[in-house]
């Protein structure tokens, strides 16, 4: 896995800020789907923004991977401001963002899928390479290289949205839902692969609605609420904070 990797990559592994997020806001037709999100992604580290349905945690990612322009706000990686970068050009930077839902091409195969990724310019040289990682990562979608993307199961286009993450060879990985709609099974297996990759070297925001697996692997994590974040800390504290427990893990 280390070779998918690139050497910006390896030097994020330092615990310093790799991004930072101030006041974003974004309206839909005039109705403020988040007023107030901030947070920091560490250097090497994996951060969670969690909370319960409509709280704005995929328009927040949106926004910070340039899907979406904020109404006000800041963000700002590696000291650089890209509040206003459109996603083409983030990507570029080497955020890559694996969207909820999916949203394979249905109708490119799956190696398709994975070179169209891999033909961003902070990755073209290197797309065989990567090609060939993921392929290590994960076997079945070598297997079904030659097949729609369409045709897969939900599991194994969750496979091939993080592996065409992976093309780009990003430094962070914005993952939103990776584990929506998958078997138990899956779900354990999505995070063991989030820590992997974390461990290799890749920096982590991680958007989840299962509060249990996430605050177990996130070193830092914030709590959306009506569009403000309305709690942080680190993982393992959220994890047995009252509060927490309560609203998110049914526990009183």
């Amino acid at each position: 896995m280390a070779a998918l990797l690139s050497e910006r990559a390896r030097a994020d592994s330092t615990g310093e800020v790799l991004l930072q997020v101030s006041g974003l806001a974004y309206d839909y037709s005039g109705v403020s789907a988040v007023s107030d999100c901030s947070l920091e992604l560490p250097r090497g580290k994996i951060a969670a923004l969690i909370g319960g349905n409509g709280a704005g945690k995929t328009t927040s990612v949106k926004m910070i991977a340039g899907a979406l322009r904020p109404r006000s706000g800041s963000i700002v990686l590696d000291g650089r401001d890209i509040t206003n970068m459109p996603a083409h050009q983030t990507v570029e930077l080497g955020i890559a963002l694996v969207p909820e839902g999916r949203l394979v091409f249905q109708h490119l195969t799956v190696r398709e899928n994975l070179i169209l990724s891999g033909h961003v310019r902070r990755a073209r040289e290197r797309c065989q390479q990567n090609l060939e990682r993921v392929f290590d990562l994960f076997p079945r979608l070598e297997e079904r290289q030659g097949q729609n993307a369409g045709s897969l199961s939900g599991g194994e286009q969750q496979m091939l949205a993080i592996g065409r993450g992976l093309m780009t060879m990003p430094r962070i990985l914005v993952l939103d839902e990776p584990s929506l709609g998958l078997s138990p099974i899956l779900v354990s297996q999505i995070f063991s692969l989030i820590r992997k990759l974390n461990e290799e070297g890749i920096s982590v925001l991680l958007v989840e609605q299962n509060v249990h697996h996430t605050l177990a692997i996130a070193d830092y994590a914030y709590v959306l609420e009506k569009g403000r974040v309305v709690q942080k800390g680190e993982g393992q504290a959220l994890l047995k904070d009252p509060k927490v427990k309560e609203a998110y893990l049914g526990l009183a």
